[in-house]
């Protein structure tokens, strides 16, 4: 089988140009990408056939569809989605800037940039949590910063918690009435 690079060139030729695999990702594979009809640039992440086969596609599925339930200014949209080879992915927005852990390696913050910052991640959270929806990995490497604003990124670990309350969702009923998250799993980043 072809890398998942090559698969995603292939599947998406018509309406994405692959430019390169940023580092990072966690279970996942990210990629640069152009959009030739609008000519940004976009984020393609996908499940690479690897970990498909030892992690449930039914949690990506999942990361998806709560991520594009989620239309905040301080959360990454989703803009679309597929599967490529039976391989799910979805697209998001690039964000220019940087994530909150490269800016504390460049050094200290103010006291105004951690206010700003700490307010931004906490409207987003704030309003997931109001859907009921809980990020689980909200981490240095989850919050891009971009032009004076935070972004959330990254519910591959969320739980929809209002599903174990009321055993109703607008997602997905068969992704959201069964758990994915078994007794004694671990998930988020542990450091």
């Amino acid at each position: 089988m072809s890398d998942i690079s090559d698969q995603l060139k292939s599947a998406l030729a018509d309406t994405h140009v692959i430019e390169r695999e940023l580092i990072g990702g966690g279970m996942s594979r990210v990629f640069l990408a152009r959009d030739v009809a609008l000519g940004r640039r976009v984020v393609i992440k996908v499940l690479p056939p690897e970990l498909a086969q030892a992690v449930s596609t039914d949690r990506f599925r999942r990361e998806i569809m709560l991520s594009a339930a989620l239309q905040h200014p301080n959360i990454v949209p989703v803009l679309s989605a597929g599967q490529v080879d039976g391989l799910p992915y979805f697209i998001m927005p690039f964000i220019e800037g940087e994530s909150l852990r490269a800016r504390l390696a460049r050094g200290p913050l103010s006291v105004r940039e951690v206010v700003g910052i700490l307010k931004d991640l906490a409207r987003a959270l704030s309003y997931a949590h109001g859907r009921g929806i809980i990020h689980r990995d909200i981490k240095p490497d989850n919050a891009l910063l971009s032009g004076g604003a935070t972004v959330v990124t990254d519910f591959g670990v969320a739980k929809a918690i209002s599903v174990a309350r009321h055993r109703q969702d607008t997602l997905d009923p068969q992704l959201s009435r069964r758990s994915i998250t078994h007794v004694g799993t671990s998930l988020g980043t542990p450091a």
